[in-house]
């Protein structure tokens, strides 16, 4: 008779099965909370350091935080379900600058391709599925999917159930798959076993590179970001006008920054730069329709236009008037003199104040060079 496989097992089989690289389970009870990382938040918040991300510092949503097993997230929890999907190698391709790919070698490697709310999202819920299909009608299992958009400490929660660590820049790292993965969680009333993965202690060691890396030095001091410096604030969650002296610093990034993840030794291996494949193929390749966008039409575009574009993609995250405003910046820092016309055109037309300084200040760039 084959030996009896454990609940534990059958979700992370499940969970492997629907595309996931990485998957460990840790404790949810009413004993179980995340003191020392809910402290850093509340710091964090304290700190005024979440800027315009107002859910960040909702004091009633924020309480949440710091167990699963209360209303706020799922009453009675007992497990929590942690997993992890790579999105780098392949969809890395392509550097600093616009090449024929036109702007997807600007956007953060994440965001290339499809919006991955949906599609992981999809495979979160179909993994919430089958936890409660292992109830039954004595005894029923209840389970909620987490993706990106409930008040939860995710990497926090992904390293108690042993996926990696947290690094100096912040990111969970996997090892052997490095810290470009998407995270998701499925919250349960079944007690699961923990996997046999410890929580992981930290191995950054001496290393500062991606504190170093940083363009906007947006690192308070190792393990602390402060998001109102960060590229990847600026550029998507920041809606109004970016001072000077950080315009001056973002380079041509257009959406998001890779670069305190892209010098990480724990990125460099195999495991974490490997073609990417799955259930899903590679939804994070760059889409076709970027390669024939160049910055100069982002400030130009008008409402219809930019729906269309930006449709199904995690661009639309930043709005028309921030991707306009971004365009503007990384061409006054390129300082192309080729720019000057769709530059002045912003300037004296664009339907918004914000884009129409930043063109302003970009051929200010341009002209002192």
């Amino acid at each position: 008779m084959p030996p009896r496989v454990s609940f534990s097992d059958q979700v992370c089989a499940a969970a492997r099965a629907l595309g996931f690289d990485a998957v460990g389970i840790a404790r949810a009870g009413p004993d179980v909370k995340l003191d020392r990382d809910f402290r850093s938040y509340e710091a964090f918040v304290r700190a005024g350091m979440s800027g315009e991300m107002q859910w960040l510092s909702d004091p009633e949503r924020g309480a949440v935080r710091e167990r699963l097993d209360g209303d706020g997230v799922l009453r009675g929890a007992r497990s929590v379900v942690c997993v992890a999907r790579r999105y780098g190698g392949d969809a890395g391709a392509g550097g600093a600058g616009e090449t024929a790919e036109g702007i997807a070698p600007l956007v953060a490697r994440y965001a290339r391709g499809r919006d991955y709310h949906r599609f992981l999202r999809r495979r979160i819920r179909r993994l919430a599925s089958f936890v409660r299909s292992l109830g039954t009608p004595d005894q029923p299992v209840r389970a909620r999917p987490l993706c990106d958009e409930e008040p939860v400490l995710e990497r926090a929660w992904a390293a108690r159930a042993g996926l990696g660590f947290v690094g100096k820049n912040g990111m969970l790292i996997v090892p052997g798959l490095g810290s470009m993965v998407l995270l998701g969680e499925v919250v349960t009333t079944l007690a699961l076993d923990e996997t046999s993965f410890a929580p992981q202690t930290e191995r950054c060691g001496a290393c500062t590179r991606c504190l170093d890396a940083c363009p906007t030095s947006a690192f308070a001091r190792p393990f602390v970001l402060d998001p109102r410096q960060c590229i990847s604030y600026l550029t998507i969650e920041h809606k109004t006008s970016i001072v000077p002296d950080l315009r001056g610093k973002m380079g041509d990034h257009l959406f998001g920054c890779d670069d305190c993840q892209t010098v990480c030794p724990f990125n460099a291996g195999e495991g974490a730069r490997g073609p990417l494949s799955g259930v899903d193929g590679n939804p994070f390749a760059p889409l076709e329709r970027w390669s024939r966008l160049r910055l100069q039409d982002l400030l130009s575009l008008d409402e219809a236009s930019w729906r269309v574009l930006s449709e199904g993609t995690p661009l639309r995250r930043a709005g028309r008037i921030g991707l306009a405003r971004n365009a503007a910046i990384a061409l006054g820092n390129r300082r192309d003199p080729s720019a000057l016309a769709a530059l002045r055109e912003a300037a004296q037309s664009h339907d918004d104040p914000v884009v129409r300084e930043a063109a302003q200040w970009a051929i200010s760039e341009i002209e002192e060079r």
